[in-house]
């Protein structure tokens, strides 16, 4: 069963943040928004596992819930 990788695994991280900084430059809340719900919904269709989709939602409240 694949699990989410929780190790570095960017092949260039510098340049997904500066691709990522760079999608939300010159852009309101509402639209960055809504960019990041279609890039989520990418990435999770790209993984496609929903055992990882649920690990990776767990992982993402972090210390939001503490």
């Amino acid at each position: 069963m694949p699990r989410l990788e929780l190790n570095p695994n960017f092949t260039d991280p510098d340049a997904f943040y500066a691709a990522l900084t760079a999608l939300h430059r010159n852009r309101s809340e509402a639209e960055s928004e809504r960019i990041n719900a279609r890039l989520i919904l990418l990435l999770a269709n790209h993984i496609g596992d929903q055992a990882v989709l649920e690990e990776a939602i767990a992982q993402s409240v972090g210390d939001v819930d503490k």
